[in-house]
């Protein structure tokens, strides 16, 4: 059996949960989240505990199982406290600014770039050189994050451009093997 299946999903105060057949509707504070999921993997709710089970130990039904059970944990998470990743502008120039619903980057380029978001993800600005990416669908926050920061990934020889927040870049040594090398 899959350790992640096999766990159960406990709701929340407040999160309540529609099964029917492969549709999954999960509505709390933060707002609502429906998915359909592979009609061959069973999900049932008895008191405010969600269980996923697989009809057999087919591979495919093996690596279903887990990831049937993720995504329903991911939506619970998501509708009750949300998800937040937060990215830092790092090199001189660096910086950004909000304009309506986009967020308008200055990062090195002869022009600056904008970032449009969907509806459902918030982008707000924290000083110049900080960004905050939240909403409540997990794969959406995690995707216009990585957009933004794929607009200047984080050069290995300086150190600059846009980065996840606590994310370590190790600089290679340069030509001559003056950063980082032993002599």
């Amino acid at each position: 059996m899959s350790r992640i299946g096999r766990m159960p999903i406990h709701l929340p105060p407040g999160v309540e949960a529609k099964i029917k057949g492969s549709e999954v509707t999960v509505k709390g504070p933060k707002g609502e989240l429906y998915r359909y999921f592979d009609p061959a993997i069973s999900i049932s709710l008895n008191d405010g505990i969600i269980m996923v089970s697989r009809p057999s130990d087919n591979r495919i039904h093996r690596s279903l199982h887990g990831l049937t059970r993720s995504i329903l944990a991911n939506m619970v998470e998501g509708v009750s406290k949300g998800f937040r990743k937060e990215l830092e502008l790092v090199g001189v120039g660096y910086r950004a600014q909000k304009a309506g619903d986009k967020v308008i980057l200055e990062v090195g380029y002869s022009h600056p770039v904008e970032v449009f978001s969907p509806p459902e993800v918030v982008v707000e600005v924290i000083g110049a050189q900080r960004l905050a990416v939240e909403g409540i669908e997990k794969e959406l926050v995690g995707d216009v994050a990585a957009k933004i920061r794929g607009v200047r990934p984080p050069d290995h020889y300086k150190g600059k451009g846009i980065r996840y927040a606590g994310e370590v870049v190790r600089l290679k040594p340069g030509k001559s093997g003056k950063v980082g090398a032993k002599r």
